[in-house]
């Protein structure tokens, strides 16, 4: 089965072996058929990124090759003349038609959304399986270019955001200590997130390190303000002030403790299902809520 990895540098495989992708316009060339997720790319866009300044009918000739040689590395089995079946002629253009486990990027978008409806642990198995396909930033070899820049970003934030569901899967299913551990790294890598802040509070509370959490909370705090001035947002405040009064059963309906079952309705602190206030998320982020 062809794989083909975006998560990092770009490759093929195909029978355990690497396909080899050909120069770097060539590359780049499947690369932007991916960034599309399946949808036509006319032929005009595709010349026009790889020779602004060429007229179009000479870089519609140059394209053609590229095309080809594309087409017998991923498709080597292919009769000769025959419509090839994973890089289609579809007019005005060209486009990628390959299931949806065949492409990393695509693959780790489908398991993000797959484990927001699994049960805890189911959803931090498949979390951490899914977050240890990157093995580098998505199309790293184009990640400044102008065509690549709105996939990347929107890569990068379910990246985050699959980050952010591994700690709320990993409290739910108990696992405190591992998601102090995911936690810590997820507010150095991502200073302003404030869910993650919120999270690895939380999960130092469960774990019965109250004075740990409150100065969890502090750095949050420090690092908002120090960064981009504002203070935290009101779900921060809240788990706060709950850890302060001792309300511990706020912590009760919030995560499963030992002891407790998890029985009962856990009611997330504050009024979303994630700590990030409606006026600092992304339209990514706005997407997956």
């Amino acid at each position: 089965m062809l794989r083909l990895h975006v998560l990092g540098s770009m490759e093929a495989h195909a029978g355990g072996e690497r396909v080899a992708l050909g120069g770097p316009q060539q590359r780049a060339v499947l690369a932007m058929l991916l960034t599309a997720r399946g949808s036509v790319v006319p032929a005009e866009r595709i010349t026009d990124r790889l020779w602004r300044h060429t007229p179009h009918h000479r870089a519609r000739t140059g394209l053609q090759p590229l095309i080809s040689h594309l087409r017998r590395a991923l498709e080597p089995e292919r009769p000769p003349r025959a419509p090839s079946k994973v890089l289609p002629s579809t007019p005005p253009g060209y486009a990628v038609r390959l299931p949806e486990d065949s492409v990393d990027a695509w693959r780790f978008e489908a398991a993000v959304r797959r484990a927001r409806s699994d049960e805890p642990e189911r959803a931090w198995r498949r979390l951490r399986d899914a977050l240890s396909w990157w093995q580098g930033p998505a199309y790293c070899e184009w990640a400044d270019h102008e065509w690549a820049v709105d996939e990347v970003a929107r890569l990068d934030e379910m990246r985050l955001m699959a980050r952010e569901l591994l700690l709320r899967a990993g409290l739910e299913a108990g696992r405190f200590a591992e998601v102090v551990l995911s936690a810590e790294t997820l507010v150095r890598d991502a200073p302003l997130r404030e869910h993650a802040w919120f999270m690895l509070a939380l999960a130092l509370w469960a774990g019965g390190r109250q004075s740990d959490a409150l100065g969890a909370l502090r750095r949050a705090r420090s690092v908002l303000m120090e960064t981009v001035g504002v203070a935290p947002g009101p779900e921060l405040v809240e788990l706060e002030q709950s850890i302060l009064r001792g309300e511990r059963e706020v912590l009760h309906h919030a995560v499963p403790l030992p002891g407790r079952g998890g029985d009962g309705p856990r009611r997330r602190l504050g009024t979303r299902t994630d700590a990030t206030p409606p006026h600092r998320r992304t339209p990514a982020l706005q997407a997956w809520a």
